[in-house]
């Protein structure tokens, strides 16, 4: 069973977004997915109470839990477990963090956004678990993806090769609650997650 934590301490940098089309494109290829949800505003749930399917398990839980949470996970067979974090949550993201066989730090090519990435790093370091970032809404046309990507290299992490661009699908897709390739199987959005997915796992066998 693998364990990845999706921290960013900025709001809106796209963590449930990331997490639960995460999990449905683990889904699509079969493997069994749980996304625990401990922000308390529990947008990743809402979405889970929504969709008309069971999988992937989409559960709202504290931090305190999740040590016992993903032990029963692992008894029941889970492939992957997702954790979607709240931001400005620095002691339970550090729990989730420490937790993780990887974190993956979903950022916006904005200035907001790369001046909270220092936060995040400095919890991947305190748990000594492996950090990778995603750009995410990434403008379709225009530099600034680029320049994120430069910004981001200072801090000497992973920047994973695929760009969530900012696209209506991802908006449509969770009102459905749907992950965008269920809502747009052979959209640009899908093709996205799909790739993002595939690099993320080889990376956390790797």
């Amino acid at each position: 069973m693998f364990t990845i934590s999706i921290l960013s301490q900025k709001g809106g940098a796209g963590k449930t977004t990331i997490s639960i089309n995460l999990a449905i494109a683990a889904m699509l290829v079969r493997k069994s997915a749980i996304v625990i949800d401990i922000d308390p505003q529990a947008s990743a749930a809402g979405i889970g109470d929504i969709r008309m399917s069971d999988e992937p398990v989409i559960l709202s839980a504290q931090a305190a839990r999740l040590d016992k949470i993903l032990s029963t996970a692992k008894e029941g067979g889970a492939d992957i477990v997702i954790i979607d974090t709240a931001p400005h949550s620095q002691n339970e993201a550090l729990k989730a963090a420490k937790c993780a066989d990887l974190i993956v730090m979903p950022c916006r090519p904005t200035i907001l956004d790369l001046h909270g990435v220092s936060y995040t790093v400095n919890l991947a370091e305190m748990a000594r678990v492996p950090l990778m970032a995603v750009l995410n809404a990434v403008p379709p046309v225009g530099k600034l993806g680029d320049e994120a990507r430069d910004a981001l290299l200072q801090y000497n992490i992973q920047i994973a090769p695929i760009r969530i661009v900012h696209r209506a699908a991802f908006y449509h897709a969770l009102t459905a609650g749907l992950g965008v390739q269920e809502y747009e199987p052979k959209g640009k959005a899908a093709s996205e997650i799909k790739q993002l997915y595939k690099f993320i796992i080889k990376h956390v066998i790797m």
